[in-house]
């Protein structure tokens, strides 16, 4: 295969997950910039619209044809260049609020995902358009780990302004600059390392995030190294050091989806997560119920200086996002809808609660 034909292809695969996570106009405008850019491809006369209605479904292609679906945004790749290296990720802009100052969520994939799978398996695009909210996606790339995991287990990656942190952190602060955000109203969430990542983001930058969503994660600085990681995930005892710093006291909200049936990360880092939550006691009782064919306990926590937080726990459930498509990895379509439940939490949690 010629380079120009590898690139066409790797420009296809881009085109095909825009059409999940965005829409036809951007995925139109990936296949008009590679059918300018490739002459020997078969059939290059074709038109990119063309291209793309004849790889959407049937029901898609009907949707395509209402202004009103078409008009879903941007879902565009960015790069940030720090002191402690660079980043790419992708940020999602809704259409249709020009001029507003709009709430920011930050999003963390897990190990083996990328910004596309991850948007794509919890549909946050979509509730940003519906609320109107930008949404980034900071990229691990492999040379960074292996498995494009968050290294949130390294003290050089558990600071403030130094290493991986300060990458994410510089990421929001550039989306920040660039647009139109709310400052009151940034927050950070994540699946799995990335859940361990948005820990250790809300207790570094309390000032720039007011509020964290962990799915599935880890608490800040519950591990050292690469073995004190593995051992946490399965529910190890923590040292006295990580244990104090794992139950620190809040200073931000913190909504928290864990499955009960989870092999990855044991059910007892969430508990380990709330601890420093439960001293004035539940405010209502747990809630039981069920949605989705899933049961789940829902509890309302709040710490001893007045900071809230959520506890989901999925009975049964495995390692996945809860309530998620099934056009992302680690996702589970049963269950509450956990990213819809965030951002229901995050926009009741401001960083100035006078401005709720």
């Amino acid at each position: 295969m010629t380079k120009k034909n590898e690139e066409f292809l790797a420009s296809m695969q881009e085109a095909m997950a825009l059409l999940r996570t965005a829409g036809p106009l951007e995925a139109t405008e990936v296949i008009a910039r590679a059918l300018r850019g490739n002459s020997a491809v078969p059939n290059a006369g074709f038109q990119p619209a063309q291209v793309v209605e004849a790889l959407l479904p049937r029901q898609a292609q009907e949707s395509a044809a209402q202004p009103d679906v078409r008009d879903t945004g941007h879902f565009t790749t960015w790069r940030h260049a720090g002191h402690a290296g660079q980043r790419a990720y992708k940020l999602y802009v809704p259409a249709g609020f020009e001029g507003q100052r709009l709430p920011l969520v930050v999003m963390l994939h897990g190990c083996t995902q990328d910004a596309d799978d991850f948007a794509a398996g919890t549909r946050m695009n979509a509730l940003a358009k519906q609320h109107g909210f930008l949404v980034a996606y900071p990229i691990q790339p492999a040379a960074a780990n292996p498995s494009k995991c968050w290294n949130w287990f390294n003290p050089g990656d558990q600071q403030r302004e130094l290493g991986e942190p300060s990458l994410i952190a510089g990421i929001t602060r550039e989306v920040m600059a660039s647009h139109a955000v709310d400052p009151d109203r940034v927050y950070v969430a994540g699946l799995s390392a990335g859940g361990a990542m948005a820990a250790v983001m809300v207790h570094a930058y309390p000032d720039l995030y007011a509020a964290a969503g962990i799915h599935s994660g880890l608490p800040y600085a519950s591990a050292h190294d690469l073995p004190s990681a593995l051992a946490a995930m399965k529910g190890g005892a923590l040292a006295g050091t990580h244990m104090a710093k794992a139950q620190a006291a809040p200073l931000r909200p913190l909504i928290v989806f864990q499955a009960d049936a989870d092999t990855t990360v044991h059910v007892s880092n969430a508990d380990r997560l709330l601890r420093a939550f439960q001293h004035d006691g539940e405010q209502d009782g747990p809630r039981r119920g069920r949605q989705n064919g899933r049961a789940f306990t829902r509890r309302q926590l709040k710490s001893r200086d007045g900071v809230d937080a959520e506890y989901w726990l999925l009975h049964g459930a495995s390692h996945a996002w809860a309530g998620g498509s099934t056009h992302g990895s680690y996702t589970d379509a049963s269950g509450p809808d956990a990213s819809a439940e965030m951002v229901r939490f995050f926009l009741a949690h401001p960083l100035n609660p006078l401005k709720k």
